[in-house]
């Protein structure tokens, strides 16, 4: 057996020994995020250490923990932290919760990030909502031996962010009257921030934002067949656009007092989806 879904397949069986709640939505909570779980009608919470294998998360602000639950009647589980590249983790331990959690039942992944803004228009505190992203910075997670009890060897990336899950994000926004950009993303490994001369790079290869994390993931996610969307949270504007010395802080102090919208927008999102 493949040693990487055979090391799955220990973390479900370790999961299945403490619940068997079943998700609809496996839901990924970025930097400065994770107090969104609060608003969970929480069943059951499982700590990283304590699934045999889980790589655990090192980053201030990831509690690193699953919970489980309901967004009012919708079953959800919810990562509240993840683990990143630039941790050390391989990149088949750092896309290990998104295949686990489809395992679990998850037919829908809704990740959220924090990143930076390079799309002139943009203003820390927006939300930008991914239609698309640029892959070339990280390693790709589906490299080496194919697990064909996940997905096909050659998956095809045209429509990576589903259309419909896009436009029920649209819908609440509008509703809520909740300002939401749109646009690509792209995944570098950090921990590093960019050079001014990588924002310049980006912008002209039509990145709109940019972070650590997301893209391995969502490449992983469309690989299984689950339907996919991502809501970032850019917390600062990209190096070289301001005079501002870039800082995880200042990321972590912006996704806080962006919270309350990115709650009402998650969570609406969420009850919508509940018949997709």
């Amino acid at each position: 057996m493949n040693p990487i879904y055979e090391k799955l397949l220990k973390c479900l069986n370790s999961v299945r020994e403490k619940t068997d709640f079943v998700p609809k939505v496996a839901i990924v909570l970025g930097s400065g995020l994770g107090d969104y779980a609060n608003d969970i009608q929480v069943e059951t919470e499982i700590d990283y250490h304590d699934i045999e294998g889980f790589p655990v998360s090192t980053v201030p602000g990831h509690a690193g923990k699953f919970i489980f639950g309901y967004v009012k009647d919708v079953p959800v589980v919810c990562m509240k932290g993840r683990v990143h590249y630039y941790e050390g983790y391989p990149v088949s331990d750092v896309v290990l919760p998104t295949r686990l959690m489809h395992l679990m039942g998850a037919q829908i992944l809704f990740l959220t990030n924090a990143s930076g803004g390079i799309n002139p228009s943009f203003s820390a505190g927006d939300f930008m909502m991914l239609t698309d992203h640029i892959s070339i910075f990280a390693p790709n997670p589906l490299i080496g031996a194919n697990i064909d009890e996940l997905g096909t060897r050659f998956p095809d990336m045209t429509q990576v962010y589903d259309r419909q899950l896009q436009d029920i994000i649209r819908n609440v926004a509008k509703k809520e009257n909740i300002k939401i950009q749109e646009g690509i993303y792209a995944q570098l490994t950090g921990p590093s921030f960019e050079s001014p001369a990588e924002i310049q790079l980006l912008h002209k290869l039509g990145v709109d934002a940019v972070g650590m994390s997301t893209v391995v993931e969502a490449i992983t996610a469309n690989h299984m067949g689950m339907k996919i969307c991502c809501i970032s949270c850019v917390c600062n504007l990209a190096a070289g656009m301001t005079q501002n010395p870039l800082t995880h802080e200042e990321v972590q102090a912006a996704a806080k007092e962006a919270a309350p919208k990115f709650k009402k927008l998650l969570t609406e999102s969420v009850i919508a989806m509940k018949e997709v």
